[in-house]
C-alpha cells in the first residue's frame, strides 16, 4: 500500500457554548438594561437579584458584577460593594472603573492611602481614564490638608501651614 497524500478531513469546529449564542448575548444585554432601569428607579434589591441571575448565566462577564457593586453602594451596603469590587479587581485588574469605584469608597471612609493605591492601579491600567486622574488629584489634595493640619499642630499654628491649609480647603470646597 502507498501512503495517503490526502490530508485527513478537518474535524468540524466545536460548537460554542450556549452562553455565546446570539440569543444569549441579546438576553444578557436586555437583562443589563433591565437592571440599569431598576437601579435608576432605586429598586436596589430587585436590581441585585436580576444581576445575580445574570452572573449565574454568564459568570465570566464583568458588567453584571460591576453593576451589582453600584447597587450595593447606592443602597448603603458598602462592605458588600467593596467585596464585589475586590473580587472584580482580582479577576479583571485591567478595568480602571473597578479600581476607581473602590477608591471612591475607601476615600469616603477616610482611607486615603488605600484610595490612592487603587487610583494608581486604575491609571496604570488606563492612563487616559480621566475620572481616576481627577480623583487622584482630589486624594492628593486631601492628603496635603492632613499634612498641613499636622504641621499646624506641631508648630502650634506658626509658620506657613495655616495659609497653605486655607488654600487647600478652598480648593476642596470648590468641588
Amino acid at each position: 500500500q502507498s501512503p495517503s497524500t490526502k490530508p485527513p478531513a478537518e474535524p468540524p469546529p466545536a460548537p460554542l457554548p450556549a452562553e455565546f449564542s446570539a440569543e444569549a448575548l441579546k438576553a444578557y444585554s436586555a437583562g443589563l438594561k433591565e437592571a440599569r432601569a431598576l437601579l435608576a428607579s432605586k429598586q436596589y434589591d430587585a436590581a441585585i437579584a436580576k444581576l445575580d441571575a445574570l452572573n449565574r448565566e454568564r459568570p465570566r462577564e464583568p458588567q453584571a458584577r460591576f453593576l451589582r457593586s453600584v447597587a450595593e453602594t447606592e443602597s448603603g451596603k458598602t462592605d458588600a460593594a467593596v467585596a464585589t469590587l475586590q473580587s472584580l479587581a482580582a479577576d479583571f485588574p485591567e478595568l480602571p472603573e473597578v479600581h476607581n469605584n473602590l477608591a471612591v469608597i475607601y476615600a469616603s471612609r477616610g482611607s486615603l492611602e488605600l484610595a490612592k493605591s487603587e487610583l494608581e492601579l486604575a491609571i496604570a491600567a488606563s492612563p487616559d481614564y480621566a475620572p481616576a486622574v481627577e480623583n487622584l488629584g482630589d486624594i492628593y489634595t486631601r492628603l496635603a490638608a492632613r499634612q498641613y493640619e499636622r504641621a499646624i499642630a506641631l508648630e502650634k499654628g506658626k509658620g506657613a501651614a495655616p495659609a497653605k491649609l486655607k488654600l487647600v480647603r478652598d480648593a476642596l470646597a470648590a468641588h
